[in-house]
Formats: structure tokens, sequence, C-alpha cells
């Protein structure tokens, strides 16, 4: 427990990755601003870039912050998407407690403060629940599945209705910095930890500006990641079809045999060989699928490349 003379010290960083948000950059850094007249703590934002296209970085390097103290732009060589944005702006945050929050304003900035008094009450984790429902239902119904099906077969503290945003202490971010994973869901790397975990449910904005860069394919990769990452599931379901398959392909070879014993006359035919053959070819592709998922992320970790290259790191202020 940290003495309350001492609270209003300690610092928290803000990790903010954008990719071509031009058109609502600005509206977010005037309400980082205005947040920040409301609070007595220190603040540190750190934009991340994440090879934007448009004129975002300058719209964050032309404005013009009266309450923030510290801001830092980092640009990145290229997209490499919002975890693996996330992932440089905490290496180059200055403060121990740091969180993450989206340019386009929908995450509560409510969470920062509530967030950092969890983890100086003896928190490492405080994990940001939304409450609020207001997301199409395609949206919806893709967390939902998603966030139980993690709770069930990867990592059983993560939450029933999904977490969008983690407020974490210094030895969470020691250990994130230590093990940079390129192809991981990074709010699933912090849970499997195991550190002491608490639950924060907050109201959501809608989106002002822009769109959304939330794409399908992006959500299906996400899915994908979560549970090789962090989850024997797959492999066990590659199994579970080999059984299932082949108890399938014996109990047909008996019918058959009865059959043409009870009866001579039943006429031969090719569909049974040909489902046969579909089934045993589709189970036999799902699974190379899998084990290949398995053996990528193997030669990914191998390699031992950067996830990312850092075009640009300087100080706004």
């Amino acid at each position: 427990m940290i003495n309350n003379d001492l609270k209003s010290d300690i610092g928290i960083s803000v990790v903010i990755p954008f990719y071509n948000e031009a058109d609502g950059i600005i509206h977010c850094c005037k309400a980082l601003d205005e947040y920040c007249e409301r609070v007595s703590f220190p603040i540190e934002f750190v934009f991340v870039d994440d090879g934007s296209i448009d004129n975002s970085a300058d719209e964050v390097s032309k404005y013009r912050f009266t309450y923030v103290k510290k801001v830092r732009l980092i640009k990145l060589s290229k997209n490499c998407g919002s975890q693996i944005a996330i992932r440089a702006g905490i290496k180059a945050s200055e403060f121990e407690i740091c969180t993450w929050v989206g340019a386009d304003l929908q995450d509560p900035l409510e969470l920062i403060e509530e967030g950092r008094a969890r983890i100086l009450d003896g928190y490492d984790i405080v994990c940001i629940e939304k409450k609020s429902n207001k997301v199409p239902l395609f949206s919806r119904m893709f967390s939902s599945i998603y966030s139980k099906m993690i709770k069930r077969y990867a990592v059983n503290s993560y939450t029933s209705f999904g977490i969008d945003s983690v407020v974490f202490s210094g030895r969470i971010k020691d250990n994130l910095n230590r093990n940079i994973e390129a192809n991981s869901e990074i709010v699933l790397q912090i849970l499997n930890m195991g550190f002491d975990v608490s639950i924060l449910s907050l109201d959501f904005n809608e989106r002002e500006y822009g769109v959304s860069k939330w794409t399908l394919s992006k959500k299906i990769k996400l899915f994908i990641d979560s549970f090789v990452s962090y989850s024997y599931a797959p492999i066990r379901l590659v199994s579970i079809m080999g059984i299932v398959l082949m108890a399938f392909g014996l109990l047909v070879g008996l019918v058959t045999v009865v059959s043409r014993i009870v009866n001579a006359g039943v006429p031969e035919g090719y569909s049974t060989i040909v489902s046969l053959i579909a089934i045993g070819f589709g189970v036999t592709n799902i699974s190379i699928g899998i084990v290949a998922e398995y053996l990528w992320r193997t030669l990914d970790v191998a390699r031992n490349r950067p996830c990312y290259y850092i075009k640009e790191n300087r100080e706004l202020l």
C-alpha cells in the first residue's frame, strides 16, 4: 500500500495507437488535454502512428497542449496492427503504471484515474470491461463468442463480457517489455501472467469521427492468434476430429458390409465413397492448417526478428 501523501506524485503513461485518424485525432488531443485539467497526478501520453498514410501524425505534432505535461510521438515504419503499436508505446513510456486508449475516444478517459487508483490499492492488473452495448449486432455476437471461448479454453481469468483495455503495474510492464510477442493478444498475455486482477466496468462512447479500422479479417486473425498462442484446444480438436472420422468410417463400412450380406441385390454406388473422401480431405486440410499455424508461430519466435521498426521517436512536450 502506498502512502496517500505520495499518490499524487505517481504518474501513468497512456498509449494512444492510431492509423489514418486525421479526421478525429485533433478532437482526441483536445479531449486528452481537457481531461488533464481535471486530474492532479502526472500523465504521459504516447501517441503511436501505426504507419498512417494520411497526415494524422502531423496533426498531433502541431497541436498545442495546455494542461498535458508529457507527450511523445512514435512513428512506426509500416502498419503493424494495433497490438504491436501498443507494445511499441509501452516500451517507450516513462511511468511504471501504463494503459492504452483508442484515438477514436470510444474508451472512457475515466479508466485512467480509476484504473490508476486500483493499481495504487495493490492490484497489478485492472481490466476495463465494456458495460454498454452500443455496438452493431455482429460485433456484439463476435465479442460474446470470442470471450466465452477464450475464458473456457485459453485464459480462465478472462471475462465473459470481453476486455477492451488494461491498466497495469510496473512489474507487468517489465514482463511485457522482456517478452514482446509478434502474434499474440496483449490482454491475454497480461492475464496469463497470473497476477492479481480487478475488473472495472465502464460505459463506452460511440465513435464520432472517422471509420473503424477493426475489419473482419483483423477479427479473424485475433481469434486465431488468441487460441494458437494460449491454448492447446485447436490441437486437441484435430485429435478429436480424427477419432470421430475414424469411427464414422468404421460405422459406414460396417453398415455397407451388413447390407450386402443381408441383401445381395443392394446396388453399388459412388455416393458413399465420394462422401467419405470429401469428409476425409476436409478434416485433413483443417488439421494441417491448424498444425501449420502452430509451426508458423514457432518459426516466427525462433527467427527472433523485431516486431516493429521505429521511424521516429520524439518528445513533443
